[in-house]
């Protein structure tokens, strides 16, 4: 676990170098469930660091997803141009292997190649039941979550990662909730959400062994506490006023932007050394403490130090003090 006084355990680090306003201009992306959330976030931050991104999703304009959700694939890709990114929308349903063929035949015949593969599938926030024993958890529910959280990556490794492999210095990043560490001492609210959760870090760990002949690159990833569309929406906040929730919630004083966990991508993608952290579990505040990249507001906010220390470990202290 990462706090905020104590750097991620890596190869010592000077001070932060200039790196080019645009590192990633040569670079092909796919970010895979960018529709909303993490995947959004990062799909923008690489475009913004030059990158040609190919986002994916089920939302579109014409047809929302069972997410029921406003936010669209093509709302991300008009993200990414205003950042002065290059993207590509495709609507794919990754739980389909025709679909993920059809993409990856795409990608190669458009590119060639791809660089960064990003899976950030989930889908399932409707699906868990919080705290609900694995008897008392709706069945069909749980095991839709599995198929989204799990097979969805899966399938798209299996189609993408050829691509990825053409040449060294490939990178492929899972994103999950919670640190290995975290998740390995801590029940995740079900068993379904407990087991999706953790599959996906021993997956880019498995990804990782697989990929190093190659020279490329798997690591799970982890946000904190996301300040997602859907949970301002459930606090009845925006962008703007989220701080008006924290008189009523003041752990949410914590919480970070999207663009926190799409700087962690995008400084990952942009190191020639990023083998170095290959099969690892990380964290957007961890990386930012090694890359020397903020959030939107200048900080650095530590959620899984301040849930360990504070929330579950009973310390006092304010939230503002892990930013």
């Amino acid at each position: 676990m990462t706090s905020t006084h104590e750097p991620v355990a890596g190869p010592p680090q000077g001070p932060p170098q200039g790196p080019p306003e645009r590192p990633l201009d040569d670079r092909v992306a796919l970010v895979a469930g960018a529709t909303r959330g993490a995947g959004r976030g990062i799909a923008r931050e690489l475009g913004a660091a030059g990158a040609t991104v190919y986002v994916t999703g089920r939302s579109t304009r014409a047809s929302r997803s069972e997410m029921n959700r406003p936010e669209t694939i093509e709302e991300t890709a008009e993200l990414i141009n205003e950042a002065g990114g290059t993207a590509i929308a495709v609507r794919v349903d990754h739980l389909e292997p025709d679909q993920v063929r059809a993409l990856a035949e795409r990608v190669d015949g458009e590119r060639g190649r791809l660089d960064i593969l990003v899976n950030d599938i989930w889908g399932g926030d409707a699906l868990f039941e919080w705290q609900s024993k694995l008897w008392e958890h709706d069945l069909d529910a749980g095991l839709r979550l599995l198929r989204l959280a799990v097979d969805t990556h899966l399938i798209t490794g299996h189609y993408l990662l050829p691509l990825l492999i053409r040449r060294p210095g490939g990178l492929l990043v899972e994103v999950t909730d919670g640190t290995a560490e975290y998740n390995a001492a801590n029940y995740r609210l079900s068993a379904f959400y407990d087991l999706a959760k953790s599959s996906v870090i021993r997956l880019a760990y498995g990804q990782g062994e697989e990929l190093r002949p190659y020279g490329c690159t798997a690591v799970a990833l982890t946000p904190g506490w996301l300040r997602s569309e859907n949970m301002l929406d459930i606090y009845g906040v925006t962008e703007e006023t989220w701080r008006d929730h924290v008189a009523r919630d003041p752990h949410f004083g914590i919480s970070e932007t999207p663009a926190y966990v799409g700087r962690a991508v995008a400084a990952l993608a942009a190191d020639p050394d990023v083998a170095r952290w290959n099969g690892r579990s990380l964290s957007s505040a961890g990386l930012a403490q090694v890359y020397g990249f903020t959030d939107l507001d200048g900080s650095r906010p530590d959620a899984w130090a301040y849930i360990t220390e504070v929330v579950d470990g009973g310390k006092v202290a304010s939230a503002d003090s892990y930013r």
